[in-house]
């Protein structure tokens, strides 16, 4: 899975808009090994992060757990650490 793509289930506040086409941009890019299509190429992969972006929020709507939200800013201080710790 790319790193960049993140994990937007079960966070207080939830995913916005934004976020899900961020992550399906990210996604269909992966895919189709396009940074930026053609323009040949535009209408269906402009397509495809549409229809990626309308897949996650549905899967996201429909999802269910006991688990508390986690908070955004603590999980991204946990991020950080780590990172420091690995990276120096």
């Amino acid at each position: 899975m790319c790193r960049n793509i993140k994990t937007l289930f079960n966070f207080e506040p939830p995913a916005t808009e934004d976020e899900f086409h961020a992550s399906a941009l990210q996604f269909v890019r992966k895919l189709s090994g396009f940074n930026k299509p053609s323009q040949a190429n535009e209408e269906a992969f402009d397509r495809a992060v549409a229809e990626v972006s309308e897949a996650a929020r549905k899967l996201l709507t429909s999802l269910h757990t006991h688990a508390p939200a986690r908070d955004r800013e603590v999980e991204a201080d946990k991020a950080r650490e780590r990172s420091r710790l690995r990276f120096g």
